[in-house]
This record gives structure tokens, sequence and C-alpha cells, in this order.
């Protein structure tokens, strides 16, 4: 086959696709499945053409190329690599991590239960041995959900039931190709079957040799592109190697699962790029991923269907009968799992409530395609399978994915409209008078200002003002009609919904315009969708949980207190610390505008005591946003300002970049200054995007010298003092003190409050005070247990260190008398 030919071949596919999307969007078909019939079509009309006598006149090259030497490394190799990277690459990991139960049990046992059922419902039927029948049944257990997502996406499915379906189908796809390999190494004449102990090694060691590789091949990739960081284009090209190098390499050299270390490529890629690339290069890495990857999903797609008929060419009705066996075990265990495991996840609160329709939906939806084909040309292509094995599979395995494709794809969209979940709620009905009311006001209002602006024909406008007049008057009967159909408690999930909504929109404005660092803009993007999700489940109690849970500390930075108060290691403590101060600076100013939403539009949607319940509630949520930073300020005094300037100074550098574009968009400036102007502003926010070091060191030196019982000593005696004292970070219903306990250590409170219990009298502690002194002067057990009742910065002394300084220090002593006083203790200090 000439390269012109095959040039010319692969334009006509992709002519083939691009009509296919219009074809499918009038016929309200999934895209997958047209392409399916039209690529089942081609292949069908070239298979005719071969065997014609209209062949013997064609070229040789021509007569080749209608044979279709479509190879399933073809599939394995190019396309199935660009799948897995972009949907890694696209995915909300870290909120997936959120559900990662629902998700594996979905994906792993799953695709278990699947094959397990297919092979022995099977195998009593079929010539093949039970471990053939086990190898269709893995081969059809991967799923595409991209119709079922898409259509959930249309209707307002909740987000969190969209990504367990989504993360099902990225890990059951390795799962089944796992199993694939596995029970392929039975079937094959002339191979050793492995022992159970070779299947207990080998196949966690494949898993784990994936992970690794994909990880690894990720970390060098980035280090690369950080390198490069200079030129874009570079670094998207090295982006494009990935997948397919980490693919080879862990299937030919590793021997590993290159399914597996190309999904841990793209979530470590999804992860960690974000904030190691630019936004604009990020942006556009992700584009032209999304891109890449459609072409690829159509290319195989189109190509497995033209094998279609190759493969099903020779069935028989008692292949027919078989086919039908493997389609009922399929959808009795998808339906087992739906029915049965996902409801017992949900009582266990693993996973959340999938309503029936939902699961029905779900159940349906699991259209199999590309992968299942690629599969079963696998077996087919190879020697070592048995010929019976090849053909049973290669039929059965086609008939399936047809059966799919067109009975399930065909009436999936029929299905969810008999379900009821493609129509609007009775409360959504209600909104939607009342939001067509005010929007009408609101144009109204616009048109008018329009038109005395233009000095329009006054009989048109006239004309044309009493027929709007009228569809405003019908729409404002029927909001008044609906008004009382709203429940006030409704009406404030709305609103609270339409200000989280707008929160994340702000978040994302800001990350374009480089006010906040990419892997800061991800984090806040969880926490805003979290927010949203919350609310619309559980309403304002929703609201204020997501909100609060936003500003707690998580185990990262419970992880980084004990690595730094235990081993030492503070930077991961810094870099968790700074990222707190500038989402809590970012968050304070996007929560500030918030007030003109509810003032401009949410108050003439839903009156004025559900805005002023909203006002209320964004208020208290700037006030705890607010203490969260002053906590922050107490315990690193000094670096807030440095945060403030830095913000203040990329917030002048985007609006001086901005008022460039506008004299440019005027023809004030031409763009070939503008160009000189932009990167005088690119070097200059290269130097000021540098966020601030946190150096805990020197905070600790600025605790140390606002102490007040330190005032007294000199420069040199601060010093000392600071390289014996050692930092420890405390959050709150942490025991400090446990009474009983032989006294150690003096610990003097730099921020934050404890609470001391003794015989039931509590007493609590704030800035500048310190405990665990008297246990120490009066040499007696511990009398009393210490508790930290918010987060805070404590600095520890040892107690031989703590008595040299008592010795030395007046100011020390005073304090430590008049301590044990309030506690009815007497103390000698002649006798230290």
């Amino acid at each position: 086959m000439t390269i012109i030919l095959l040039v010319a071949a692969l334009a006509v596919l992709f002519i083939v696709i691009a009509a296919c999307e219009p074809i499918a969007h009038r016929l309200r078909l999934p895209f997958s499945v047209v392409l399916a019939v039209v690529g089942a079509a081609l292949g069908t009309v070239a298979l005719l053409l071969r065997r014609s006598e209209v062949a013997a006149g064609f070229p040789p090259e021509l007569t080749e190329l209608l044979a279709l030497p479509i190879r399933s490394s073809v599939f394995l190799y190019m396309f199935l690599p660009t799948l897995l990277f972009q949907v890694s690459l696209s995915l909300n990991i870290r909120r997936m991590i959120d559900d990662w139960v629902p998700i594996l049990v979905m994906a792993v046992v799953a695709v278990l239960v699947s094959t397990l059922a297919i092979g022995f419902a099977l195998q009593p039927f079929s010539s093949m041995s039970l471990v053939a029948c086990l190898l269709l049944g893995a081969i059809v257990s991967t799923t595409d959900p991209s119709a079922v997502v898409g259509i959930f996406r249309s209707i307002a499915a909740p987000q969190r039931l969209t990504r367990i379906v989504e993360g099902e189908s990225l890990l059951n796809d390795a799962a089944a190709i796992a199993l694939f390999g596995f029970f392929l190494t039975f079937v094959m004449a002339g191979v050793p079957d492995p022992t159970l102990r070779d299947a207990l090694v080998d196949f966690p060691l494949l898993i784990l040799g994936g992970v690794a590789t994909g990880y690894v091949m990720a970390r060098i990739a980035l280090w690369l592109m950080t390198a490069m960081a200079a030129h874009p284009t570079a670094q998207l090209s090295l982006s494009l190697a990935l997948p397919y190098l980490t693919y080879v390499l862990a299937e030919q050299g590793l021997h590993a699962s290159g399914v597996i270390a190309v999904v841990t490529a793209g979530i470590a890629m999804n992860l960690a790029g974000p904030g190691r690339l630019s936004p604009a290069t990020w942006s556009q890495l992700s584009d032209t991923w999304e891109m890449l990857a459609h072409w690829a999903g159509s290319l195989i797609f189109i190509l497995a269907a033209l094998l279609i008929p190759r493969l099903i060419g020779r069935a028989t009705n008692w292949d027919l009968v078989l086919i039908g066996i493997v389609v009922l075990a399929a959808v009795l265990a998808r339906a087992v799992m739906l029915s049965g495991l996902l409801p017992l996840l949900t009582r266990l609160n693993l996973s959340p409530k999938v309503e029936r329709p939902y699961r029905v939906a779900i159940l349906w939806g699991g259209l199999r395609g590309a992968v299942t084909l690629a599969l079963a040309l696998a077996v087919t292509e190879n020697p070592l399978v048995p010929p019976h094995v090849k053909r049973e599979v290669g039929i059965l395995a086609t008939g399936f994915v047809l059966f799919t494709l067109l009975a399930q794809g065909t009436t999936l969209r029929w299905v969810i409209r008999r379900l009821g979940l493609a129509r609007l709620t009775p409360l959504d009905l209600a909104l939607s008078n009342q939001v067509i009311a005010v929007a009408l006001q609101n144009v109204r209002e616009e048109v008018a200002r329009t038109v005395r602006e233009r000095e329009l024909d006054p009989q048109i406008v006239r004309a044309e003002a009493k027929r709007f007049g009228q569809r405003l008057e019908r729409a404002v009967e029927l909001a008044d009609d609906s008004a009382d159909d709203i429940p006030d408690r409704d009406r404030i999930t709305l609103g609270l919904l339409a200000l989280a909504g707008r929160e994340r929109d702000a978040i994302l404005a800001s990350f374009r315009q480089q006010l906040i660092s990419p892997r800061l803009a991800e984090t806040m993007l969880v926490d805003a969708d979290r927010l949203i999700e919350r609310t619309r489940l559980q309403g304002r109690d929703g609201y204020r949980s997501a909100g609060r849970m936003a500003l707690g500390y998580g185990r990262r930075h419970r992880l980084a207190v004990l690595a730094h108060n235990r081993l030492k290691i503070s930077r991961w403590l810094s870099q968790l610390t700074a990222d707190r101060f500038e989402m809590l600076l970012s968050q304070r100013l996007i929560l500030g505008d918030l007030h003109g939403l509810i003032d401009g539009k949410i108050r003439r949607i839903h009156g004025r005591r559900v805005a002023e319940i909203l006002h209320e509630m964004l208020k208290r949520r700037e006030e705890e946003t607010a203490q969260a930073l002053e906590a922050l300020r107490l315990q690193y005094p000094g670096y807030s300002d440095e945060m403030v300037r830095s913000f203040i100074r990329r917030t002048a550098l985007r609006l001086e970049e901005r008022e460039y574009e506008t004299l440019r968009d005027d023809g004030l400036i031409g763009q070939e200054l503008f160009m000189t102007l932009r990167q005088r502003i690119a070097i200059a926010r290269g130097r000021k995007e540098r966020r601030p070091p946190l150096d805990l060191a020197v905070q600790k030196s600025e605790l140390v010298r606002q102490f007040p019982l330190f005032a007294e000593m000199d420069e040199d005696q601060l010093r000392a003092l600071e390289r014996l004292l050692q930092t420890v970070y405390v959050r709150p219903g942490e025991v400090l003190l446990r009474r009983g306990d032989v006294p150690r250590k003096v610990f003097f409170i730099a921020s934050g409050a404890v609470e001391s219990d003794v015989a039931g009298q509590k007493v609590r502690l704030g800035r500048g005070e310190m405990f665990g002194q008297l246990a120490i002067l009066t040499r007696k057990p511990r009398r009393a247990q210490v508790t930290a009742i918010s987060h805070g910065t404590l600095l520890s002394l040892e107690e031989t260190r703590f008595l040299e300084l008592l010795r030395r220090n007046k100011a020390l002593q005073d304090a430590a008398v008049e301590s044990a006083a309030r506690r009815n203790v007497t103390i000698d200090l002649a006798s230290l």
C-alpha cells in the first residue's frame, strides 16, 4: 500500500467523522453509535467490493486497502494510550479521591463479577473451555460510558454520580485488560499454564510495575517540561511523547501493565502539572489532548467498526443464541452490582445514594465499543490460540458490541425520558417562571436605554414596546402564580447554589488573570465543587459544613506537622502554610464581592427576606475566613504582610496588561509595541509572581522577640534562646500534657490557646503564657492535663535549659510565681 493511498484513506475517515457529528445530533443518538453504524456499513461495502468481479480490475494497492489490513496493535499502541492519558488528565482526581471506594469496587469487583458470570453462564452451551469463556468475559467487561455521561451532564445529574461512572470506566479498562492477559496465557497452545502461585505473584507485580513506571515517567517529563518553561510548544511535544513511551516501556521493556502505567502517568501529570506549568500552557495542553482524544476515540471506533463484517461474517443461528446468553449474563451481573453492592456501599456511608432511575440509566448505558473489539481482534490474530476459540471469541464479542450499540445506544435517551430524568422538577419549573419574569424586566430596561441612545423611529418603538409589554405581563402573572410554590427553604438553597457557582467562576477568573497560582486554583476549585454539591444535597447546613471544611486543616497538613514536630522536616509544612495564606487572602476577597450578586439579582428573584439570610450566611463565612487568617498572622508575624504586598503587585501587573490590551484594541498602539510591552510585563511577572518563601526559622525568631517574658534579654541571649527552643504546631483536641507524666518540658504559647484541667477545674491559657513549669519546679508528677483548644504554635524548652533560663530571668521568675499562686501552690525559687 502506497503512502499516497494511506493518506487519502485517512482523509476520507476524517471526513466521515466530521459528517457523523451533525448526523448524531440530528438523530439524537450517541456519537459512538453513529460511528459504529457508518463504519460497519463501510466495512460491508469493502467486503462486497473485494469479493465482486469488479475487484479484478483494481490496482493491487487498492485491493490491499479493501482487505482492511488493520491489526490490534494499531488500537492498543496508537489509540488506547491517547484515550487513557486524556481521561486521566481531565478528571477531577482530588474529588474522585473522596469516592475511591465505590469507584474501585465498581471497577475491579464489577469486572471480576461480570467475567465470572459470563464465563460460567456460557461454558455449558459453548464448545470452548471454561478458561476461554472467562477470556471472553474479560473482553466484554470493558464499558464506554461516554454516552450516559454526556446525557447525565445535559440533565444536571449529581456531579458525584458522574465522577463515579467516569472513574469506574477508567479503571475497569485496566482491570479487564489485565484479566484478558491472564486468561489468554491459559488459552494459548504451547505456553505453560501459570500456577496459582504465579498468578498471586505476577499479577500484583504487573500492577505495581505499571504504577511505578507511570509515576517515574511522569516525574521525568514534568522535570523536563519545567526546564523548558520558556518554550510552550516544546512542553506540548514532551506531553505527546509521554503516554506512548510509557506504554511501550511498560509493555515491552518491563513486562508490566501498560494501561496502568499510562493511567498513572496521566494522574501524576494531572496532580502536579498545574503547579509546574504556566496557566496558558496548561490550558493549551488540556485543549490539545482533548482534541487528540476526540480524534483517537473516533478513529478507534470507526476502524473497529470496519472489521465487524469480517469478524461476524461466519455467524450461525447457534452463535446468535450464544450472543443472547452473553448479553443476559452481562446485564444481570451489572444489575447485581448496581442494585446489590452499590446500595450496600451507601448504607456503609462509602458511596453517595444513587436513586433507582439513575441506576437503571447506568445499567442500560453500559455500552461496549472499540476496546472490546480490539481485544477480540488480538485473539483472532494470535497464532497460538485454537481456531475454534478464535472464531467464537470474534463472533460473540462483536455480536455483543453490536447489541449494546444498536439496542441500548439507540434507546438510551428514550429510557432516560421514561425514567423521568429529563423532566424539570416542580421546583425548577416554578423557578423558571420567576427567572423569566426578572430577565424580561432587565431586558426592557436595557432596550429602553438603547432606544434613547439610538433615537429610533417612535412609532416602531411604541409598537414593539406594546408587544414586549404584553409578553412581560404574562411572565409576571405566571411568576406571581408560582411564587408560593417555592418555599423559603428551597429559595435559600437556590440562592446559596448561585453564590457557590459565582464563587467558582471568580476562582477561575482569578486563575486566568494569574492572580492565584494553578495549584492553589485547583485546590480552591475542589472546595467550590464540594460547596455546590453539599449545598444541593443538604441546603444551608451543607453550605456551612463545606465552607468550614475548606477552612480546616486536612490530612496533608497533619502529616506535615508530624514531620516537623518529630522529624524536624519543615519544608512541607512551610509550603502548605504559604498555600493556606494565599488561599485565605484570595477567598476573603472573593467572598466580599459576592454581596453584589445578592443585591443585584438574587434579591429580585427570591425576595428581600431570602437576600438578608444569604447576606448573613455570607458574612459568617467572611468572619470565619478572617479569623483563620488572623490566626495565621499570629503564628507567622510579618509573613502575612509580604503575601499582601505580593498580591497587590500581581494585581497591578494584570491591570497594567489589561490597559495595554485596551489601547491595542482601540487602535492607539500597534501590535509590535503591544508585544514589546507585554514581554516587559511577562518579565516583571516572572519576578513578582514568585511567592515570598516562608522560613519557619525566621518566624520562630520573630515569635521569641514578641514574648514579654524575654523582653529583658539582650540580642546574644535571644539568639542563644532561639537555638534551644523547639517550635511545636498543635491542632484542636490534641493532648499536650497528660496527668501523671514525668515533667520533661516547659511550653510557651506563641499563638492559639490551651485548656488546663486540674481536678475538674479548667483554666484557659493564651498567647504569651506558659505551662508545664509547675511540675518541674515542685518536682512532682503532673497534676494537670493540658489540651489544645485551637490551632496554635508553641515553643518548647527542655527542663534543664528552662531552669538555667529561670535563674537569670527576673520576668520569667515573676511569671512562674504568679502562675503558682493562682493554683495555690508555693514554690521556692531560691532552692533552684
